[in-house]
């Protein structure tokens, strides 16, 4: 599942970068509703999502909406990708979360690839903390396997 095509070019530092607008009324009130810290990270979160789709091949356009009234990214242009959300964590104020879905072997790949550098919440989640530095080249590799999923699966599919 790991090969050179999944991950991410280089394009400077994310967590600097200005995203535009939100798309989605609905989707801004989720993060405009988060307490600050929190909100800060999962913004971040959100440009890493963007940035790492636009660098990664045949990801394509990406849609952000509300699934489970969490912020969720899809790839309904090319069907490349899995389902990504981000939240905090329960009313905690200091842990949140990148989810993936449960029936894909993301999280198992990711624990095997980043034991020692991320956290997990069980077979569906990056579990990161506020007072701690994004580990962002850990993270935009996950999100480019996580937007390449499907992709990944069709190419392995036919090389059988």
């Amino acid at each position: 599942m790991t090969g050179a095509s999944t991950k991410p070019a280089k394009s400077g530092n994310a967590m600097e970068g200005k995203r535009a607008g939100f798309s989605d009324p609905a989707v801004e009130a989720v993060f405009s509703a988060c307490p600050g810290p929190i909100k800060t990270r999962l913004l971040a979160l959100r440009r890493l999502i963007f940035d790492t789709a636009k660098t990664t091949e045949g990801v394509g356009r990406l849609e952000e909406t509300l699934k489970w009234g969490q912020p969720s990214y899809l790839t309904p242009e090319t069907g490349s990708g899995s389902t990504i959300r981000i939240d905090r964590i329960g009313s905690t104020a200091d842990q949140y979360a990148v989810y993936f879905h449960c029936q894909t072997d993301l999280v198992a790949t990711f624990r095997e690839l980043y034991a020692g550098e991320l956290s997990f919440g069980g077979n569906r989640s990056i579990v990161l903390n506020v007072k701690d530095k994004i580990p962002e080249a850990a993270l935009r590799h996950c999100v480019a396997l996580a937007l390449t999923y499907h992709l990944n699966k069709r190419k392995t599919a036919r090389g059988k």
